[in-house]
C-alpha cells in the first residue's frame, strides 16, 4: 500500500504527463513561439491565467466554456516555460527545436517534482488540507512577487528569485489539478 507521499508523487507525475502531452501538441501546432516572450510578458500571461481561475471560482460560471482545471494546467506549462526563459533568455525568433524544447520541459518538470518532494516531506502533506481557492491566491501572490522582482530588476534584499516563485506556481497548480481531479472522480463514483 502506497504512503501518502508516494501517492502524491504518483499523482504529481501523472499531472506532468498530461501537461507535457498538451505542451507537445501545442509545440506541434505553434513551434516554440513562446521563445519570443520577454520575462514581463510571461509574467502577465501567468497573471491572466491565475486571474481567470479566481474569477471562475468567484462567479461559478464560465461564459467561454473552459473550466478551472485547464487553466491550472496552463499555469504549469507557462511556469516551466518561465524557467526555460530565465535560463536561456528570450529570443527574437524561434531558436530551438521541438525536441530541445521537450528536453528542457522534462528537466524543469523534474526539478519541480524534486522540490515538491522535499517540501511535501517537510510540510507533511499539508496541501491536502487546503482549499483549491487558496492555491489560486498563493499563485497570484507569487505572480505579484515576480512583478516586484522584475520592477526591481532582480535587486532584492532577502527574497527568493523569480525561479523559486515559478517553481512554487508550478507546484501549487499541480496541487490544484490533483484536487480537482479527485473531486471529478468522487463525483463520477
Amino acid at each position: 500500500m502506497a504512503t501518502n507521499e508516494e501517492k502524491t508523487n504518483q499523482q504529481f507525475q501523472q499531472v506532468i504527463v498530461d501537461c507535457r502531452s498538451l505542451f507537445e501538441k501545442k509545440l506541434h501546432d505553434y513551434g516554440a513561439s513562446w521563445r519570443i516572450l520577454r520575462p514581463q510578458s510571461l509574467t502577465d500571461q501567468l497573471f491572466i491565467k491565475a486571474k481567470r481561475i479566481r474569477s471562475l471560482e468567484i462567479k461559478k460560471e464560465s461564459l467561454v466554456g473552459e473550466g478551472i482545471k485547464p487553466e491550472f494546467m496552463a499555469l504549469i506549462n507557462y511556469g516551466i516555460v518561465g524557467l526555460i526563459q530565465l535560463s536561456n533568455g528570450f529570443a527574437d525568433t524561434v531558436d530551438i527545436s521541438v525536441e530541445r524544447a521537450l528536453e528542457l520541459y522534462d528537466q524543469y518538470a523534474q526539478e519541480a517534482l524534486e522540490l515538491m518532494k522535499r517540501k511535501n516531506h517537510d510540510y507533511d502533506e499539508a496541501w491536502r488540507g487546503m482549499r483549491v481557492s487558496s492555491y489560486t491566491d498563493f499563485i497570484l501572490t507569487k505572480i505579484e512577487r515576480v512583478k516586484e522582482i522584475e520592477d526591481l530588476e532582480g535587486n532584492t534584499l532577502v527574497s527568493e528569485g523569480i525561479d523559486a516563485n515559478y517553481m512554487d506556481i508550478i507546484n501549487y497548480a499541480v496541487f490544484g489539478v490533483i484536487k480537482l481531479s479527485e473531486r471529478e472522480e468522487a463525483d463520477r463514483g
